[in-house]
Order: C-alpha cells, then sequence, then structure tokens
C-alpha cells in the first residue's frame, strides 16, 4: 500500500517545525482540495497549458507537505499534458482519487487534538516584521537585477517565505525563479505585497 502522506519528510523539508507544518497541511487543504478537478476541467475545455501549470503547482505543493504519491502524480500527468499523451484521463482519475486519499488523510491530522492544540498557538509570521520585510526586500532586489542569488534566498528560506506570502504565492515566485524568469517571479511576488 502506498503511503499517501509521509509526515517525517513534510517535517524534514521545514526543520521539523511542527507548528508551521499544520499550518501548511491547513493551507494545503484550502488552496488545493479541488485542483485535481480544476485540472480535468482546464482539460475538458482544452486548455493544457492552464491544466499542466495547476499540475505542477499540485506537485510542489505536495512534495512539500510530503505527500511523495500525490507529487508523482502530479509530476506524470503534468510531463503527460506537455505530451498530451493519449491516457490523459486515467492519469487524471489516479491523481484524483490519491488526492482523495491524501485530503482524508490531512483532515484526519489536524483533525488530532495535539493539531488543535497547536492550532490554537498558531501565529502566521507577521508579514511587517521587519526581518520578513528585509528578506522579502533583498529578494525583490536580487530579481530585480536578475541576480541568481534570489534563488539562493527562495531555497534558503522556504518555510518563511511560504508561510508569510502563503505557498501557492511562494510557489510561484520559486517555479519563475528557477526558470530564470526573474520578472515574473518579481510580479508574482509584487502581487502578493
Amino acid at each position: 500500500m502506498v503511503r499517501i502522506l509521509d509526515v517525517e519528510n513534510g517535517l524534514g523539508r521545514i526543520m521539523g517545525d511542527r507548528i508551521l507544518y499544520l499550518k501548511i497541511l491547513r493551507r494545503f487543504l484550502h488552496d488545493h482540495g479541488t485542483t485535481p478537478c480544476q485540472i480535468r476541467a482546464e482539460f475538458d475545455t482544452g486548455n493544457y497549458v492552464s491544466a499542466r501549470l495547476k499540475a505542477h503547482t499540485l506537485k510542489g505543493a505536495a512534495g512539500m507537505i510530503g505527500a511523495r504519491h500525490v507529487h508523482s502524480l502530479s509530476e506524470t500527468l503534468e510531463s503527460a499534458l506537455r505530451a498530451q499523451a493519449p491516457d490523459l484521463a486515467q492519469q487524471m482519475l489516479q491523481l484524483e482519487l490519491a488526492q482523495d486519499q491524501l485530503l482524508g488523510a490531512v483532515s484526519s491530522m489536524l483533525g488530532t487534538p495535539e493539531a488543535n492544540h497547536t492550532a490554537a498557538q498558531d501565529v502566521a509570521p507577521d508579514p511587517a516584521a521587519p526581518a520578513i520585510q528585509l528578506l522579502l526586500a533583498r529578494l525583490a532586489s536580487h530579481l530585480r537585477e536578475g541576480d541568481g542569488a534570489a534563488i539562493d534566498i527562495l531555497e534558503n528560506s522556504a518555510s518563511l517565505l511560504a508561510a508569510s506570502l502563503g505557498v501557492n504565492v511562494y510557489q510561484e515566485v520559486a517555479a519563475a525563479a528557477h526558470e530564470f524568469d526573474f520578472e515574473g517571479a518579481l510580479a508574482a511576488l509584487l502581487r502578493r505585497r
């Protein structure tokens, strides 16, 4: 049986910060609960590019929480959409089923007394805090200059940036930067700020 949510893997990505992990899980439920359905809707209307971008976003979000199976299926679907492979409908169905299992696992985890106790203490990083403002200003400056140091900032401060910007915005900025689309990354960052 496939392990749908590897909590240790997810925690490892954010240096064991359980409070942040639970916050990211909540955000995953909110932001990605219907993503496979959105992918199918885009596919059904022939919008392969949008479907592929949604699969890419889900891949990153699933990877961040330790949902390796959904990550892998999203990655496979993303490639299949790029190639317009003949078995897309089957791949989408597999992703939808895996996502349903994942949403159940995440909901169950967030429903535990420990998660509820932690949720009461869960405070998002204050986006106006000087340290975060400085980090965002440095990131924006490097993006504006087309400087690859922006990628280092995105990688080294991933958990803080994801928590303060939101996982979707962070992933959009990071994906664009990794494609060396620094203007696109800056635009995504500035839209959020």
